[in-house]
């Protein structure tokens, strides 16, 4: 009989354990569940305000996708006057270098004429000393 009441003593021991054991899960659980709750209160609120900030949100959005486009137009649109830019002062290099080959070629027509005109004047000189 001795071993009955020692086999209860552990099987009591063993029940309290379990009843400890089993009331600390049950005040996890509490705790856990409190926690979801506010977890879920949390995004309730954070939907609610959310939606209001997701207007303010998407209109930034919008805005900025709209300077992105400006921005890129502007870019397009720049290039597009740097190129023409560009062909016109090809065009006016091309231009100015015929242009300074014309001049070249007068101005070596006057010394030429200069050098005749004096020499015709010098020629001329002669023969009026010539004729005194």
């Amino acid at each position: 009989m001795n071993r009955f009441p020692s086999e209860l003593t552990e099987r009591e021991q063993e029940l309290l354990k379990i009843r400890r054991d089993s009331d600390t899960k049950a005040a996890e659980l509490a705790k856990m569940e409190k926690m979801l709750q506010q977890t879920k209160d949390l995004m309730e609120k954070k939907t609610e305000s959310g939606s209001e900030s997701m207007g303010y949100q998407e209109n930034m959005v919008e805005d900025l996708e709209e300077k992105v486009r400006s921005s890129r137009r502007y870019r397009r649109n720049s290039l597009h006057h740097t190129q023409m830019l560009e062909s016109q002062m090809k065009t006016v290099k091309g231009e100015l270098v015929g242009t300074l080959d014309h001049l070249q070629e007068l101005r070596n027509v006057l010394r030429r004429s200069q050098q005749k005109a004096e020499e015709r004047k010098a020629a001329m000189e002669k023969l009026a000393a010539g004729l005194r």
